[in-house]
């Protein structure tokens, strides 16, 4: 019986490019052009900001909302200093998780899980500069509960995030 070194792909990929780098690319470029187009769209075309929060559902608005922080708005600022510093973060943890898909990237989840991550990462980094915080769009709520505004990159994010789950437990069992 013919054993496969499982870890082959591994040992010969580099430290800025490996098997999955490619597909993680696509998946990273297209995350954040649509996050950008979409933002583009709702700002300049459909006017968002004029026309405040707009019903879709019972549960689900379109809102405008600016957001200076991460998440639930912590470490808020309003300054362009503190968006440098906010993107300027973004740009080395995505620098990292593209490192570590390069070196030890295994399985097209993970390249897939890591493009949403990097390119949601990308277009709140690109918001930060360019529009002074990240511009979130959608409000989910119930019973006068509501949860945070988000968009498109968030959602990437989440998706990347539980796509990485996904791939950690898989592995394990």
């Amino acid at each position: 019986m013919e054993m496969k070194d499982t870890n082959a792909d591994v040992k010969d990929n580099g430290w800025l490019w490996g098997r999955w780098s490619g597909l993680a690319l696509a998946i990273i470029s297209a995350t954040a052009i649509i996050d950008q187009a979409h933002k583009w769209w709702m700002l300049s075309v459909y006017d968002i900001v004029a026309k405040g929060r707009v019903e879709i559902t019972p549960f689900f608005d379109l809102v405008f909302v600016k957001n200076t922080g991460v998440s639930y708005s912590m470490f808020a600022s309003d300054s362009f200093e503190g968006q440098l510093m906010l993107a300027g973060f973004a740009a080395i943890v995505s620098l990292a998780m593209w490192v570590w898909l390069a070196r030890a990237g295994n399985s097209r989840l993970m390249a897939w899980s890591l493009g949403l991550i990097i390119g949601g990462a990308i277009g709140n980094a690109i918001d930060r500069l360019t529009l002074g915080g990240v511009a979130d769009f959608f409000s989910l709520h119930a019973f006068g509960f509501y949860w945070y505004v988000f968009n498109i990159a968030d959602m990437a994010i989440v998706a990347g995030v539980a796509g990485l789950l996904y791939d950690s437990v898989k592995a394990e069992s």
